[in-house]
């Protein structure tokens, strides 16, 4: 048998609400696995969350880096907020999000990548490291390109063109790469901020995330106790409203309330061939330090 730790208890507790002696009985239930007992307590009823990540606390920014049909768009994490508003640290996350552009998302590639300054990125990083007095580390990069078209690019709440905490591309495939695309293609971006899709379409679902859903559903269904006919509808029925919620060209147009975001884009004429959104810190879990403690520490108390 798992040996149930109260960390684990404490982490399951925090991201689904019910009571410890449930998380308990539900991590003995999973054999110790925290996705395994939150659907057992979402089965049970004692959860109310279907999919809640970690605690984000970690600092840094999102920035996002333009072209001629393609861009880029990286993350770069730091141990205190104060360093987002450092100039030389704002700086670097956008010389890091052109030289994506250039190198494309291979960590190893942009971390070899030379900037201005005649250092590699990874160089770089060490002397501002040296330089602020702050451990930083580049986390990940994307980048999205079309044949035709645009990839626009969105960041919500900027603290400068182009850097953030939450950014998105989006791969919009038309005829032309006109004004009319890129407003689409950013109002896409801001939806995206909005709901964080997990996947575009309904061939993109992952099919174990789409079989735990099932799974889910199934046994909520059976606590009705209708027949077995009855049941495959409601589940199927349920399943469509999972798509809805979960697939980027099935949800609701955030703009008007009402059109899918399929919709949207077939009247434009184009086609949404990629997305991707990047928020500052999202399933990371910074230590939580007791700051009297330090305090009396530094002090020598």
């Amino acid at each position: 048998m798992a040996q149930i730790t109260a960390a684990l208890v404490k982490e399951l507790r925090e991201k689904t609400g019910a009571g410890m002696m449930d998380c308990k009985k539900a991590l003995n239930e999973a054999e110790g696995d925290i996705e395994g007992a939150i659907d057992w307590l979402r089965k049970k009823g004692l959860s109310a969350a279907a999919k809640k990540s970690g605690r984000v606390t970690a600092e840094g920014l999102v920035g996002v880096a333009q072209a001629d049909k393609k861009a880029a768009m990286v993350e770069v994490n730091a141990e205190t907020d104060f360093v987002a508003r450092n100039e030389h640290f704002q700086n670097f996350v956008s010389e890091v999000a052109h030289a994506a552009l250039n190198v494309g998302d291979d960590l190893e590639k942009l971390k070899a990548a030379v900037l201005k300054s005649g250092r590699s990125v990874a160089d770089e990083l060490t002397h501002l490291i040296a330089t602020i007095g702050e451990n930083m580390s580049i986390r990940r990069a994307r980048v999205l390109s079309v044949p035709s078209g645009v990839v626009a690019t969105y960041v919500h709440s900027a603290v400068s063109p182009g850097l953030g905490k939450i950014g998105v591309l989006a791969a919009v495939e038309a005829p032309t790469a006109s004004e009319a695309m890129e407003d689409l293609g950013r109002r896409i971006g801001m939806h995206v901020a909005a709901t964080r899709p997990a996947a575009l379409d309904v061939d993109s679902v992952d099919p174990q995330a789409l079989e735990r859903e099932r799974a889910v559903l199934v046994e909520q269904a059976k606590a009705s106790g209708k027949p077995d006919a009855i049941i495959e509808k409601m589940v199927d029925g349920r399943i469509r409203k999972f798509y809805e919620e979960v697939v980027l060209l099935e949800q609701v147009w955030v703009h008007d309330g009402e059109s899918r975001v399929r919709k949207i884009v077939e009247k434009a004429g184009a086609k949404l061939t990629g997305f991707d959104r990047f928020q500052l810190g999202e399933g990371i879990e910074k230590e939580e330090n007791d700051f009297a403690a330090e305090v009396a520490k530094a002090a020598g108390n």
